[in-house]
């Protein structure tokens, strides 16, 4: 089957592009490594399951690609084509040299300061794709890739095309599938009740990839199923950061907990306000006298646990109906 797919794939393609090899994926997405000849680069071919793709308008997926592709910034992989194989629906994105965040959580603690400018790109990001009315949907440590200094964003748009291409010209929906496209841990409350979502919905998600990299672990870290996670991002108010982190900076805090506000109007107005705040957040240490800090003392990470992608899976894309797997793969490995 997989060998199958490869093949009707490449001849999707055509000859300019060599497929390598798979990378893997999740029960809605096959991941594949290929060179672009005509460049000599490396790019990643994502290819949608059967399951997501039935009822599927591929000529609406791919218009919404080609828009989403005009985003041009550093922070955001670009996309760089659709298509369709055996009428499943494919896109096309540059290979990035590094590792998902979410390996990085594995791998152990994150400094502050590296924590603070991984979160500064990723809302660099959100404000430059915000300004151009493009919202992300799926923001999620599998989504953000790290490449040297810079934090990477992927899949921009890719949500809002499920959703367009599940849809009849009128926006109701054709399937199941379509009704909401997202992550059960890190969606937004007005997401998971599948009403109408803004640039706020992905200041949430960040809020909750923030809360996890700075606390050490998941807001809802305790909630093991997605239909679990989607009630307590509707009802549960996480323990306060400064809680669990003391030592934080009371700005960062204060501004975390106002992304996981359940009401939108009590998040940040936009992106814009993450980055000035994050901007003015040092990482210095400072003195401590007694055992007690004079100020805010910002100090290494604690390690970060990896109880959230142990309880929960933290990769699925969800519909009203059912769960729906589709991991971001590791495109950067």
């Amino acid at each position: 089957m997989t060998k199958d797919l490869q093949q009707q794939l490449q001849a999707s393609l055509g000859s300019d592009f060599l497929l390598e090899r798979e990378l893997g994926g999740g029960g809605m997405s096959r991941v594949f490594l290929a060179e672009e000849r005509s460049l000599g680069r490396r790019v990643v071919v994502k290819v949608l399951s059967p399951e997501l793709a039935a009822g599927f308008s591929a000529d609406r997926f791919e218009r919404e690609i080609r828009l989403a592709a005009r985003l041009q910034d550093p922070r955001i992989v670009q996309l760089l084509q659709a298509g369709h194989v055996r009428d499943l629906p494919f896109y096309t994105m540059p290979f990035v040299e590094g590792e998902s965040l979410r390996a990085r959580l594995a791998r152990g603690p994150v400094p502050l300061d590296e924590a603070l400018g991984i979160l500064r790109d990723v809302a660099l990001a959100l404000e430059y794709a915000h300004t151009r009315q493009v919202v992300h949907r799926d923001i999620k440590p599998e989504n953000v890739l790290l490449s040297g200094r810079t934090a990477l964003v992927a899949d921009f748009g890719i949500a809002k095309a499920i959703t367009a291409a599940t849809q009849d010209g009128s926006g109701n929906t054709l399937t199941s599938v379509g009704s909401i496209v997202g992550t059960p841990a890190y969606m937004a409350p007005e997401q998971a009740a599948g009403d109408p979502v803004d640039s706020r919905t992905d200041l949430y998600a960040w809020g909750v990839v923030a809360y996890e990299m700075l606390a050490g672990a998941h807001p809802f870290a305790a909630h093991r199923t997605a239909q679990a996670l989607l009630a307590a991002h509707l009802a549960d108010v996480p323990e306060p950061l400064a809680t669990r982190r003391p030592d934080l900076p009371a700005a960062l805090t204060t501004l975390v907990d106002r992304c996981l506000s359940k009401d939108p109007n009590q998040r940040p107005a936009d992106a814009s306000v993450l980055v000035t705040q994050l901007g003015a957040t040092s990482a210095a240490p400072t003195p401590v006298v007694r055992g007690l800090p004079l100020a805010p003392a910002y100090l290494v990470l604690a390690a970060v646990a990896s109880s959230a992608r142990s309880t929960t899976n933290t990769s699925g894309w969800t519909s009203v109906s059912s769960v729906h797997e589709m991991s971001a793969g590791d495109t950067s490995a």
